[in-house]
């Protein structure tokens, strides 16, 4: 399968999996359509063409002409210079790697990954918080992120992968919207009454499993097992936490449970100033959870061996 195809899926799955609907996604491309045409003169040079057709900056072919085919992908949550000299190590001892695959940003996706931060406005006003509330309080927040990661050396990582002239991409956004795809749907199927309903119900997913295994499964982070679960509202994609200030509106819009990925202690006192209940279902495993979900679409349009390694376990539900 070539690396644009695989590229181009990747793209395509996460948009028909994201929480704002894909009537909001395609707008948000024409909306950089018309901004690439009102753009003249040099200031062209620079912009990210990407953005027409690709409405997630954390998610890119970072070395490759995109006409590689791949036969072996060597996959992990952080792909970052040690994985890239393992590849290089395998293909030597005998396992050819042709793509590496992170989940986690590297290089210009991880420099802008904040602008898919401006997503979670989107989310929020499905779930019932007023979209001007939404925008203003993620505006700071947005800042704050970008402010953090400006300093980063953003393309060590991907500068090894081009000495070695291994292809390299990372999948995020689109992975994080299959996860809250999956969750949501399932929650709202299965409609959990207490907390330890919701627990149980990631327990039964074969990443929550094997995360409990290793002592980093699901767990209640604020309010107790025996709780009214009462509306759930799946929050894990859109880059990174959004703003702390907006666990007020979430529990003025009838949410009464947050299931994520993770928390800060800042945003946790705030959920906890508001009565909110959060079920922590886990970082890496529901980036697992996302990965397995997004490369089960890619097996079946081509043959691609996928190799696990950096915190990344195969489950295919092919």
């Amino acid at each position: 399968m070539q690396l644009k195809k695989i590229y181009e899926a990747f793209i395509s799955k996460g948009m028909e999996a994201d929480p704002r609907g894909k009537k909001a996604v395609l707008k948000s491309l024409e909306k950089q359509k018309k901004a690439y045409k009102e753009i003249k003169g040099d200031e062209k040079e620079f912009f990210d063409t990407e953005t027409l057709t690709n409405p997630y900056a954390d998610t890119r072919i970072l070395h490759g002409t995109g006409g590689e085919e791949i036969k072996t992908a060597l996959v992990g949550i952080d792909m970052e210079m040690a994985e890239i000299l393992l590849a290089d190590r395998l293909s030597s001892k005998g396992t050819k790697i042709d793509l590496i695959i992170s989940h986690h940003p590297s290089g210009k996706a991880f420099a802008n990954f904040y602008e898919v931060m401006y997503m979670q406005a989107g989310i929020l006003s499905k779930f019932g918080v007023p979209i001007n509330i939404a925008e203003g309080l993620l505006e700071g927040r947005i800042k704050e992120v970008e402010r953090k990661l400006s300093p980063a050396n953003h393309t060590r990582a991907v500068d090894v992968a081009k000495l070695l002239n291994i292809p390299f991409m990372c999948v995020h956004t689109p992975a994080d919207n299959m996860v809250v795809d999956h969750l949501q749907k399932t929650f709202d199927k299965k409609k959990p009454d207490t907390l330890d309903d919701v627990v149980k119900i990631l327990k039964e997913i074969p990443e929550y499993r094997e995360a409990a295994k290793n002592n980093t499964g699901p767990k209640i982070l604020l309010g107790s097992k025996d709780r009214s679960a009462g509306k759930i509202f799946v929050d894990m994609t859109g880059g990174t936490e959004g703003a702390k200030d907006i666990f007020e509106s979430i529990a003025n819009s009838g949410v009464n449970t947050i299931v994520g990925m993770h928390l800060s202690e800042e945003h946790r006192k705030e959920a906890d100033k508001r009565h909110m209940n959060v079920v922590i279902a886990g970082h890496i495993s529901s980036d697992n959870l996302g990965m397995n979900l997004i490369l089960d679409d890619v097996e079946k349009k081509g043959k691609v061996k996928i190799i696990p390694c950096s915190g990344f376990r195969r489950f295919s539900r092919n």
